[in-house]
């Protein structure tokens, strides 16, 4: 009887080790290349600085609305603008062409967080509140909130105080900074939203609007393309910001990859070149 109950587990042991991998041979270290026996599958945790490049293509977010950052021609449906320029910078650096996602203001850092794109562009500007949502990249410039009118009332709403009276009106675009700025500051103005970002100043020479308050960047290049309106102490605006470039939230390697580039960018002349392109 003892016999009988021996062998058989005897039998198991041996078929058990047989089967075990052998200590000659250890499996493979993690991140080792794949052998011819095991395919090669991407890292469901790869970073876009390896994604990008494998697939060629940088996906960029962008209104297309707010020159001289990024504007989409409505004939051709073209891109151009200062940080157009700045994501074909970026995409050869990683050799890859950039393909730019039509987003909207109030569904830019939505749209970055739910992976419809790998960056957000076009004169971006740094909030906290955007900053729960998604990281940003080191500053490319810094603006601030400042009104645009028409030339012949630049003495009428220089400040505020002035701006926020019964009777002015102000024109902001929807879902941005802009009108999130213009809500808290404002509480006797009468505020319109314009859908178009595009044509919002054709509203102030209209005489339909007064005042728009808006980043000193646009302002400054609305008032060259319309000799009507003026600019208002673009020097000195109301308010601090910056504008810099929005990426995935814990992606640490493909964050510092595109921090080193804006600051090389942005050291190097490259930034500079692409603004005074359409600033001069």
């Amino acid at each position: 009887m003892k016999r009988s109950v021996v062998l058989p587990a005897l039998a198991v042991l041996l078929a058990v080790t047989a089967a075990a991998p052998s200590a000659a041979t250890p499996a493979p270290a993690p991140g080792a290349a794949p052998t011819a026996a095991e395919p090669h599958r991407p890292r469901p945790d790869a970073s876009l600085l390896d994604t990008v490049a494998r697939r060629g293509e940088l996906r960029v977010c962008t209104t297309g609305d707010y020159r001289p950052y990024t504007y989409r021609d409505p004939k051709t449906g073209a891109y151009r603008g200062v940080d157009i320029d700045m994501a074909k910078d970026l995409a050869t650096s990683l050799d890859a062409k950039p393909r730019y996602v039509a987003s909207t203001w109030a569904s830019l850092v939505g749209d970055l967080a739910a992976g419809r794109c790998d960056i957000a562009m076009g004169g971006v500007s740094i909030t906290l509140p955007r900053a729960r949502e998604v990281a940003f990249t080191e500053p490319t410039r810094e603006d601030g909130k400042t009104p645009i009118v028409r030339c012949a009332d630049k003495e009428k709403y220089g400040t505020l105080e002035q701006i926020d009276r019964p009777g002015t009106r102000v024109v902001v675009n929807p879902g941005g900074t802009n009108e999130e700025f213009a809500r808290a500051r404002l509480k006797q103005a009468k505020i319109t939203v314009h859908p178009d970002n595009t044509t919002i100043f054709d509203e102030i020479i209209a005489g339909r609007a007064d005042v728009m308050m808006t980043d000193a960047g646009e302002t400054r290049y609305q008032a060259k393309i319309h000799p009507e309106l003026c600019a208002l102490h673009p020097d000195e605006p109301f308010t601090f910001s910056e504008k810099a470039y929005a990426v995935p939230r814990g992606d640490a390697d493909f964050t510092a990859y595109v921090d080193q580039w804006v600051h090389l960018a942005t050291h190097d002349g490259t930034y500079r070149k692409y603004e005074d392109a359409w600033m001069k």
